[in-house]
């Protein structure tokens, strides 16, 4: 792995240094969440990967198109993170199981005065969920499900009857993507990262409420109609992001953008 931007993988004559496997705490120090967030405020990212051709995923996953190198990046953003989101077909689709404690972030989150692993917040209007399953039955820290005032009844006591802490972003069966944040900051989860599906990717879009986006760029072509990274209705004005970093590893890209009032 090489930084390309900013370029600081140099050698003395000035030439590119060679390709080499970075850390998990360089790879910890080049996604660390912005340091002195003031109080009552977050941090949300995401994290996708893209094929050239715009698919995020292949035959309904995103595993096709990922790497190695992509899967530790992946590994280091949950290791930061207070909590991470996802949407229920994503959970369902890509068979969500706990976030684990990981020995190599344990210092770093003992010192940002984190638990030992993220919470997984699932957000759900129906909660149609399998709440036999691990993620819920076997959390190292109580799984969340955001989910609207108007959600089915049976289902938030089913939930909870699993262990499940519920948590209302939303009126009717409608979850809004600004409250979604602002509740799980209001119990202590700032440092936030979704890692979709595209749908609710599309909704924090159009909300408005993503501060960072962490895409990979895989060297594949699909073609067919798979879902981009995020989908649903567009925004009237697009928002611009710039550039924070770009890594590379055989010719994977991993890009970090933020947004320009962030």
């Amino acid at each position: 792995m090489r930084s390309l931007f900013p370029v600081t993988d140099l050698t003395t004559t000035g030439a590119a240094a060679p390709d080499r496997e970075w850390s998990l705490d360089e790879l910890a120090e080049a996604y660390a969440y912005p340091s002195g967030l003031p109080d009552g405020t977050s941090w949300l990212r995401a994290n996708m990967v893209s094929t050239l051709d715009g698919a995020a995923q292949h035959d309904g996953r995103s595993q096709p198109i990922s790497c190695a190198a992509d899967m530790r990046i992946f590994g280091t953003l949950r290791g930061l993170a207070d909590v991470v989101i996802a949407g229920a077909e994503t959970v369902r689709q890509e068979g969500y199981r706990p976030a684990r404690a990981r020995e190599a972030f344990a210092e770093r989150r003992a010192a940002a005065g984190q638990g030992p692993a993220p919470a997984v917040a699932v957000v759900t209007g129906s909660l149609d969920l399998d709440f036999s399953l691990p993620l819920f039955t076997e959390p190292l820290v109580p799984t969340l499900v955001v989910t609207g005032a108007g959600a089915p009844a049976d289902r938030i006591e089913a939930a909870r009857k699993a262990g499940a802490e519920v948590v209302i972003a939303g009126d009717g069966t409608r979850v809004d993507p600004e409250r979604v944040v602002r509740e799980l900051a209001a119990r202590g989860l700032r440092r936030q990262l979704t890692e979709g599906g595209p749908r609710l990717l599309g909704q924090f879009v159009a909300a408005g409420a993503l501060d960072e986006l962490c895409l990979t760029l895989s060297p594949m072509l699909t073609a067919g109609d798979a879902q981009r990274i995020a989908g649903g209705p567009g925004v009237a004005v697009p928002e611009r992001f710039f550039l924070a970093s770009l890594l590379e590893e055989a010719g994977f890209l991993f890009s970090r953008y933020r947004r320009t009032d962030s």
